[in-house]
């Protein structure tokens, strides 16, 4: 017996990412006064999803993408 593998697409991903995960991630984090390297660790986790999502080391790639599907970084959200 063989089964096909099936993958949501990157827009369900994100999606996903965007309304179940994110709002994890930042739970809480506004009660707190979070410094320059909190922040880029936070947009760490979000652009690593993002290089394998998109199957890129690029991070320019990586960038254009999250524009094309109007995301924005955990520390932007948290502005």
């Amino acid at each position: 017996m063989v089964t096909q593998l099936t993958y949501a697409s990157e827009e369900v991903i994100l999606e996903l990412v965007r309304t179940k995960c994110t709002p994890i991630l930042l739970y809480g984090l506004e009660c707190f006064q979070l410094g320059k390297a909190n922040l880029r660790s936070l947009d760490f986790t979000f652009n690593r999803l993002c290089i394998k999502l998109f199957k890129s080391g690029s991070i320019d790639v990586v960038k254009d993408c999250q524009s094309y599907f109007a995301t924005d970084l955990p520390s932007c959200e948290l502005k």
